[in-house]
């Protein structure tokens, strides 16, 4: 086994948080740093043409092309769970969505961890601190930062009538999702520059690629974690990996950062010997560190697609039906880098209450100008749209479990969807509220019909049945590593993300949220890896 090298810091994951984590340690020039990726670099052509998530997701590669267990709450469906591999990470195969969720949120991840800098008011200037927001700087945005936010390119008069509706329903018209207004429909804002993807490899490690202390190998798959036993107990001392067929051990003199995603860092956790110390026993893996929680936790937002045709307005069924339409669609990307070509696969958004006892929006719409049976499938032959619900804060809780001792195996993933009574509550109520909004005046003039999940579902039963039936991820793992208090004996990170019980080791990425976010979760786990990286220079700075 060849050796790597040593490094001050090693990084797991060239994705959305471990990019960021490689631009921010080697600004200072004294530290070396190693970032490992498992996929190959974000050169492939259809990572930048927004409408080319399409093409990467289930695409090996750029997809680990992971499926879920088959699911009780979904009528036994099995899901395809993507998950990039490639530089950037699933920032390179996502919607380009640009949502932190509510203040809220953070203010109960500062009460779980019992540290008062992950409030909202303490994280919203490392939100602003790389952003680079298109109306420029103020109170809730920030300017000059790596992370473009830009107004979406296109606009649809059915998307428009449904904005109007909503609004006659009580989920008023605002300008900014992002500004913790509450509830409110808007255009979402979304991680483009001039009409092309922007991922955190060309925001952050494109700038930082060049700088000598920093080392970035693609390619490299990490097998397991290095460890020593000390007189102050285990630590970790760097990685095993494989890449171009060959072993490697690399060693970090400081630490290493996990950020392999909430999938991938519990994985390799786990394969390490961290972990509930009965399960790894059950594989052959000696216990390094007990802990039962990593695994544990796994959330997910649940999308309810409900699809309704529509007459006498354009949608993008009729527009991509024949050769004709779509050299349109492409002349117009060609000349203007705007059209459905640019498009986020979901374009306007709404966040509403389930009901007038929620303190909060529970709810979140994704509403898409165009429809089709499930992902991958043609468009419809008919014009309609999609209005996707998500409940934000689901109860259920799933896990991420080894599958065999190989690291090589995909791990078993069991979201456990719709496990418990009142997530079945509020998807019923979800659906209800999805049709209050299409029967509203607004709307009336292009004679919305229920295609899916079909008008024949009423009762509060019957619809907690018809979202078993229709309900997908929408690709927001988190909470596999979650952050937690010292007595809590689920918490497998404190609050500055450092691994329980094994020192020189913390995990960076969106695994580390005890609770989801309010909405798309690409941007917050920007922002967790601008507060780890901002700990960990003021830690070196004090050492």
């Amino acid at each position: 086994m060849e050796s790597a090298g040593e490094y001050d810091y090693i990084i797991v994951g060239a994705g959305t948080s471990g990019c960021v984590l490689a631009n921010r340690l080697s600004r200072n020039r004294k530290l070396t740093i190693l970032l490992l990726e498992a996929g190959g670099k974000d050169d492939y052509m259809w990572i930048h043409i927004p409408v080319g998530y399409l093409h990467c997701i289930g695409n090996p590669r750029t997809d680990w092309l992971f499926r879920t267990e088959a699911e009780a709450g979904l009528n036994g469906r099995s899901l395809m769970y993507p998950r990039g591999k490639v530089l950037g990470g699933s920032s390179s195969i996502n919607g380009m969505i640009y949502m932190r969720g509510q203040p809220g949120d953070y203010d109960r991840w500062a009460e779980v961890s019992g540290d008062e800098s992950w409030r909202w008011d303490q994280v919203l200037p490392l939100f602003r601190r790389s952003e680079d927001h298109y109306a420029g700087a103020s109170q809730w945005h920030g300017a000059g930062g790596e992370w473009r936010v830009e107004k979406q390119r296109l606009s649809w008069k059915v998307l428009d009538a449904f904005r109007d509706a909503a609004a006659e329903v009580g989920i008023p018209k605002i300008g900014d999702l992002n500004a913790g207004l509450g509830a409110g429909s808007a255009y979402f804002d979304v991680n483009q520059r001039r009409g092309i993807r922007l991922n955190t490899a060309k925001a952050f490690l494109k700038p930082a690629a060049q700088r000598p202390n920093l080392t970035i190998m693609t390619g490299c798959h990490v097998e397991r974690l290095l460890f020593e036993r000390g007189p102050n107990g285990t630590v970790c001392i760097g990685v095993q990996f494989t890449g171009n067929g060959r072993a490697y051990t690399a060693t970090a003199q400081r630490e290493t950062l996990l950020a392999a995603g909430a999938v991938g860092s519990p994985h390799i956790l786990q394969l390490s010997g961290i972990g509930d110390a009965g399960e790894l026993q059950r594989h052959g893996i000696a216990p390094v560190a007990d802990l039962p929680g990593v695994g544990a936790n796994l959330q997910d937002h649940l999308q309810l697609r409900t699809i309704f045709k529509v007459q006498g307005v354009k949608t993008l069924n009729m527009r991509a039906a024949n050769a004709f339409g779509k050299a349109l669609i492409g002349l117009e990307y060609a000349l203007f880098q705007s059209g459905p070509m640019s498009m986020a696969p979901s374009q306007l958004g709404a966040f509403a209450r389930s009901s007038t006892a929620q303190p909060a929006p529970d709810l979140q719409f994704h509403v898409q100008p165009l429809s089709l049976d499930k992902f991958g499938d043609p468009l419809h032959r008919f014009p309609a749209f999609t209005a996707s619900v998500c409940h934000l804060q689901p109860s259920s809780r799933g896990w991420v479990r080894l599958a065999c001792s190989d690291s090589y195996a995909p791990p078993r993933i069991m979201p456990n969807y719709l496990s418990t009574e009142a997530d079945r509550k509020t998807a019923a109520l979800a659906l209800a509220l999805a049709r209050r909004i299409v029967a509203a005046p607004a709307l009336a003039k292009y004679r919305p019909q229920e295609f899916m999940p079909g008008p024949h579902y009423q009762t509060e039963e019957q619809l907690a049945q018809a979202a078993g039936l229709i309900g997908t991820t929408i690709f927001h793992p988190v909470g596999t590593c979650r952050m937690g208090r010292g007595d809590d004996p689920l918490a497998v990170v404190d609050s500055r993300l450092r691994v329980r019980g094994v020192g020189k080791l913390r995990v960076v990425d969106a695994s580390i949220m005890p609770f989801i976010t309010s909405g798309n979760t690409n941007s917050p786990t920007i922002m967790i890896a601008e507060k780890a990286a901002q700990d960990i220079l003021e830690q070196d700075c004090q050492s």
